[in-house]
């Protein structure tokens, strides 16, 4: 089934583009969420119009996300943890914690912004790509410490 976008959904697409779903995904969540509406020449007509309004939001959460960004760029968090023998950890340090680090430090981060592939379970400094936009992914350095 063809659906427009209404908003920019990751797995997707941008918001305003035209993307082919399955009948059931588009029917049960996108429509009546109210993420995407069904792809027909009036939809299309009413997107186009819409489309210099949405430009313009897009412009100004890129704007947004870059300044993010450069606020981002080289911060460093330091997470104690406990220490079995060779510097390995009991647990691991995982999105959660790093976190909670950076809302301590009063920097305001969602967990699902914080890209670590695998949670950290060694003592170092790692450092980790942050998700502000969709090509806009600062690294900030995290230190795991023992306690």
């Amino acid at each position: 089934m063809k659906v427009i976008l209404k908003e920019t959904i990751e797995s997707l697409g941008i918001i305003g583009s035209e993307v082919d779903v399955k009948n059931g995904y588009a029917r049960n969540f996108l429509m009546p969420q109210g993420k995407a509406v069904l792809a027909t020449d009036a939809n299309r007509k009413q997107m186009l119009m819409e489309k210099k309004k949405i430009d313009l939001q897009m412009a100004k959460e890129r704007k947004t996300a870059e300044e993010m960004a450069a606020s981002l760029e080289g911060i460093s968090c330091r997470i104690a943890a406990r220490v079995a023998d060779e510097d390995r950890l009991y647990g691991s340090v995982t999105v959660k914690d790093i976190a909670d680090a950076l809302s301590k430090q009063g920097i305001e981060v969602q967990k699902r912004m914080i890209l670590l592939s695998e949670p950290i379970k060694t003592i170092g400094t790692f450092s980790i790509p942050i998700r502000i936009y969709r090509d806009i992914e600062p690294e900030i350095s995290v230190e795991v410490v023992p306690e």
